[in-house]
């Protein structure tokens, strides 16, 4: 099992008391899984881009969240990364699950404070 990790382009922006936090898209959260996998394999957007019959500029979209993946591409990617879809959706999942991790996190009181 491949352990990918996930880096930031931009500082993450915390929501201002007033307004709720929104939820990530899934298409944001693949964009991410996929911009993991490809940075612990070492493969740059434009090699990606030639393996899997496709724009680097249109993975660059993909990967930041910005447009929906089809399941023929979301395939030829994942082949293309030497790794199935099955994982790529299972580290998608895990990051929407971080997210809502974080916000029970943030909202319950810590347990010395219990005490």
């Amino acid at each position: 099992m491949t352990t990918t990790t996930l880096l930031y382009d931009t500082p993450v922006q915390l929501p201002v008391d007033d307004e709720p936090a929104r939820e990530p898209l899934f298409r944001e959260a693949l964009g991410m899984s996929l911009r993991a996998f490809r940075a612990d394999k070492g493969v740059t957007l434009r090699a990606l881009a030639k393996e899997a019959r496709v724009s680097s500029g249109y993975i660059s979209e993909l990967e930041r969240g910005r447009k929906e993946v089809s399941s023929e591409l979301l395939a030829s990617l994942c082949t293309a990364l030497d790794t199935t879809v099955s994982e790529v959706l299972l580290e998608a999942v895990a990051n929407l699950s971080l997210h809502t991790f974080n916000e029970e996190l943030a909202a319950t009181t810590p347990a010395a404070a219990e005490a």
